[in-house]
């Protein structure tokens, strides 16, 4: 009258044609035994051994009702899926016993149902093992070229912000080159600037410089042609007069320089004088006077 629990093996094939084993166990209790007694003989001999081995027929009962609710999901799907569907097909047993008329008649209630392992066969097994290793291997193979990748790659990035960089301190450096040539051609500019404007200071400073040295030459011009004018008008009196007056007028004052006149005459006109007697005295009061006004 307690709690059951049996255990099951049975194969199916799925829908690309591959065995698989299924393993389990049913848990289930008798709860009503003269439904059971009806239709199974568990009638004991005098010694308590079961006359027929019923209690057989129901567990292989119970295990036809799993395996037949269990088959035909097991047929619709690949070997992979069927490796990978243990809770899919416990609940497909649950549902199939529960609702199985045949285990209704029997009188009995199941428990549960437990999936303990759903296997290929030994070759397929290793196939499996064996791709599934491949697989691996090839995924394994992707994480490392990914990683590579993944490193070469943040290299070209590292490269490209160098480069960049480079690039960019080049154009600071190109645009100060062409800020300093600016500023030097400015400055160049302004030179030249300050040059034309100093050079046409000193032009115009030569030219009024020329205008007054011609203006000081024309007016010294014309006060030396007033002057030359003045003393031509002056002397133009004077010149039918002898010199030998204009001597006396101007030094009549003087005797010693009529004396000297007197003898120039004498000198002029030596070749008409015969004899010529000079006292002394006369010669001796000259130089005795020049000497003096030395």
């Amino acid at each position: 009258m307690g709690s059951n629990d049996l255990p099951f093996i049975f194969n199916e094939s799925t829908n690309d044609y591959q065995t698989v084993n299924i393993q389990g166990q049913i848990s289930y209790k008798i709860s009503d035994p003269k439904t059971l007694a009806d239709v199974l003989d568990f009638t004991v001999t005098d010694s308590g051994v079961y006359k027929k081995n019923d209690i057989e027929k129901l567990n292989q009962r119970i295990i036809n009702e799993a395996q037949t609710a269990t088959s035909s999901f097991i047929h619709e799907i690949k070997l992979k899926d069927a490796i990978r569907s243990a809770k899919a097909i416990e609940d497909r047993i649950l549902a199939g016993l529960t609702t199985s008329p045949a285990i209704g008649m029997l009188g009995i209630e199941i428990l549960g149902a437990n999936i303990l392992g759903i296997q290929a066969t030994p070759e397929m097994a290793r196939a499996l093992e064996t791709e599934t290793r491949e697989k691996l291997q090839q995924e394994a193979d992707q994480a490392i070229y990914e990683r590579r990748n993944f490193a070469v790659e943040q290299e070209r990035k590292i490269k490209e912000t160098e480069l960049n960089t480079e690039i960019a301190v080049e154009e600071k450096q190109k645009q100060i080159a062409e800020k300093k040539m600016e500023s030097e051609v400015q400055k160049a500019d302004n030179d030249r600037r300050l040059r034309e404007m100093r050079l046409s200071a000193d032009i115009a400073v030569e030219n009024q410089r020329k205008e007054l040295i011609e203006q000081k030459t024309a007016n010294d011009k014309k006060e030396a042609d007033t002057q030359g004018y003045i003393l031509e008008t002056t002397l133009t009196p004077y010149k039918s007069v002898d010199w030998k007056i204009l001597t006396a007028i101007n030094n009549n004052t003087d005797p010693k320089f009529n004396i000297s006149l007197a003898f120039r005459e004498l000198a002029e006109n030596a070749n008409k004088i015969g004899n010529l007697n000079i006292s002394p005295e006369l010669l001796d009061t000259l130089l005795s006077e020049k000497k003096e006004g030395r």
